[in-house]
C-alpha cells in the first residue's frame, strides 16, 4: 500500500505540473484519503468448488434460451398464437440477496417469462409467462430448473 501511496503523489505531482515538496505533500494526502475511500472489502475465500456448478449453470441457461426463443419465434410466427399468459407464485428456498437477484435476472432474461417482483419477505418470486397452461409444473420447472442451479452457485 505505501508504494502505491508514493505512485499516486509522484502522479499528481506529474498531472500538476508543480515540482515542490508541498505540493508533493498535498498529492500524498489526497492519494491516502483517495485508497481509504476505494478501499475493497475483504475478499471470501474463492470456492472452486462452485466453479462447474457456475458453468453447469450457464449452459443450462443458454439451453434455456435457445427452447425459448425457439418457443416464442413460433408463437409469433403461427397463424393462430396459442397463448395462455399467466402470473403464477413461486415459493422461494433461496435465501441470499445475491441468489435471489440472478434467479430474477435469469428468469427475466428468457423469452417469454418476466419476473415481477419478490414479495417482502422474500419467500415468493412473481413471474409472469406467456405460456401457464399448469401453473405447478411452471413452478416445479422454475425450482428444479433454474432455483436448483442458482443455489449451488451462490448458497
Amino acid at each position: 500500500m505505501p508504494g502505491v501511496l508514493v505512485v499516486l503523489a509522484l502522479a499528481w505531482v506529474a498531472v500538476t505540473g508543480e515540482v515542490s515538496l508541498g505540493n508533493l505533500l498535498e498529492g500524498a494526502v489526497l492519494s491516502a484519503l483517495l485508497l481509504v475511500l476505494l478501499r475493497r472489502p475483504p475478499r471470501r475465500a474463492l470456492r472452486l468448488g462452485r466453479v462447474p456448478k457456475a458453468l453447469g449453470l450457464l449452459l443450462y441457461f443458454l439451453r434455456e434460451l435457445l427452447l425459448a426463443n425457439a418457443v416464442v419465434a413460433r408463437t409469433i410466427l403461427s397463424a393462430r398464437p396459442s397463448l395462455a399468459p399467466g402470473v403464477v407464485a413461486v415459493p422461494l428456498d433461496l435465501t441470499s440477496d445475491a441468489g435471489i437477484a440472478t434467479l430474477a435476472n435469469l428468469i427475466s432474461l428468457t423469452p417469454g417469462t418476466l419476473s415481477l417482483d419478490v414479495s417482502e419477505d422474500r419467500r415468493t418470486l412473481f413471474v409472469h409467462a406467456l405460456h401457464v397452461s399448469d401453473p405447478e409444473a411452471f413452478r416445479r420447472e422454475v425450482k428444479e430448473g433454474f432455483e436448483r442451479r442458482v443455489k449451488e452457485v451462490f448458497e
